[in-house]
């Protein structure tokens, strides 16, 4: 090989050796500025569970958070209903005065008697439980507080108030509701909340226009803000069914 080939072999070879270090440079130039790279794994990729899931939003509203009442009934298939008063007065109370909802014997769409009966009955004022000589309820009566309280909760069964449709309607029936402290303050708006069963019409005996149902089934709820002492409300339901 002559010296003047050599020479170009030479600067050949420098000049590949440098275009090699100025691709390196520039690629991890180009990685530090921000390139896309491989993902690491997230929680779900290595086992680490689902996304945590947001809690409901605060229940608000009458008997809530608010002065009112709130009844929230879920029918059994034995006709009774396990329910839950919260209630928020406009002033302190040292007593309450109970009352079961009316018989059905002169309520439209029941015309017959019915016995409502209350039992397991638990109630607290201001958060404190509210000692009481017996559990069940068979008529009105007053119940004096341990405290002076603005907030009360009733915990309950409400049996005896269901009148069954025709046999070949196995689940069909109606029944009366209404709060156990509608007399406490009759003018306390009242919101119930119907949860179970396949709710089909609703009727609010004491108010002008009877009819109190809202919306369509399946979505069929109960007109709300109805006045404590209107609030008496006969219920079309389909019962489920029995364990």
């Amino acid at each position: 090989m002559s010296a003047r080939s050599s020479l170009r072999t030479s600067v050949l070879a420098v000049v590949a050796l440098t275009l090699g270090v100025s691709t390196t440079v520039a690629c991890s130039a180009q990685e530090q500025a921000g390139s896309p790279v491989a993902p690491s794994p997230g929680p779900l990729a290595n086992g680490g569970g689902a996304a945590p899931v947001q809690p409901p939003p605060t229940a608000e509203g009458p008997g809530l958070t608010a002065p009112g009442i709130h009844l929230a009934a879920i029918p059994r298939g034995d006709g009774s209903f396990d329910i839950t008063e919260d209630v928020v007065l406009r002033s302190e109370v040292a007593l309450i005065r109970l009352q079961l909802p009316q018989s059905g014997a002169k309520l439209v769409g029941m015309m017959r008697p019915t016995k409502p009966m209350a039992t397991s009955l638990k109630v607290t004022a201001d958060d404190q439980a509210v000692p009481m000589e017996t559990t069940k309820l068979a008529a009105a009566r007053d119940l004096p507080l341990t405290v002076a309280a603005t907030k009360l909760r009733l915990v309950y069964r409400l049996s005896g108030s269901t009148v069954r449709s025709l046999p070949s309607e196995t689940g069909r029936a109606s029944a009366a509701i209404s709060p156990l402290t509608a007399g406490v303050d009759p003018t306390l708006p009242t919101n119930y909340q119907i949860s179970g069963g396949s709710l089909l019409n609703a009727v609010c005996p004491e108010m002008t226009e009877t009819r109190c149902a809202v919306g369509e089934p399946p979505g069929l709820g109960i007109q709300q803000g109805i006045p404590a002492d209107q609030s008496l409300a006969v219920l079309q339901l389909d019962l489920p069914m029995q364990p």
